[in-house]
């Protein structure tokens, strides 16, 4: 059977040609074509600071994150969560422009030009990792309840090391609401992973392997 394509728009003003987006994936009734797949791995490879890779492999993990982004979106949509604002992702894009950038904007334009990224696509991704983060909590913290008697075999076992953190005060009791905290955060974390590896299950997912080649 011949690849299903879209045809979106034309190459460099040459009659004639067109860029051939295939499908890559199918996700229940969604569609993630091969220009998500590139935007996705730009996107990821410029936040975490590492060489620009397109190849096959690459594309194929970044069609997983998509894959598991495109099931939280249906979640979203379906149990209606809150999601993060505008201002929360203009708030963490400062931050990024700040830290990495000594808060001159041409240097974050220049960045972003050489991962073939736009600022407005940056924003979009920052502000659908803060969903991501709001929905996991929402979701999922509520169900999670850390007992005293794992605070206590916590600060027991790594007592030495929590100690060395904060020689100043180093009692279970100084350190109860961080070590509650992390356990917390380590609990939902798991309840999210086994929701996320369910939700796969029941999820018809089509992979269009002349995506990947």
């Amino acid at each position: 059977m011949r690849p299903v394509i879209l045809l979106l728009s034309c190459l460099g003003g040459l009659e004639g040609s067109v860029v051939i987006d295939r499908i890559a994936v199918i996700v229940g009734k969604t569609v993630i074509k091969s220009s998500d797949l590139n935007r996705d791995l730009r996107l990821t490879e410029f936040l975490n600071r590492e060489p620009l890779n397109l190849s096959a492999l690459a594309r194929r993990k970044a069609a997983e994150r998509l894959i598991d982004q495109q099931i939280i979106r249906k979640e979203i949509a379906t149990g209606g969560y809150s999601r993060a604002s505008d201002a929360d992702a203009e708030a963490l894009l400062q931050n990024i422009e700040r830290d990495r950038f000594g808060s001159a904007p041409a240097r974050l334009d220049s960045a972003l030009q050489r991962y073939g990224l736009s600022e407005a696509e940056l924003r979009r991704q920052l502000l659908w990792q803060l969903t991501v983060l709001s929905f996991i909590q929402q979701r999922f913290q509520p169900g999670v309840l850390v007992s005293d008697q794992e605070v206590r075999a916590y600060y027991d076992q790594h007592r030495a090391e929590l100690q060395r953190e904060s020689p100043q005060n180093g009692t279970l009791a100084a350190l109860e609401p961080k070590i509650r905290s992390l356990l917390t955060g380590e609990d939902v974390n798991e309840e999210f992973e086994e929701w996320l590896a369910n939700a796969r299950h029941d999820t018809h997912i089509e992979y269009r392997q002349e995506a990947f080649r």
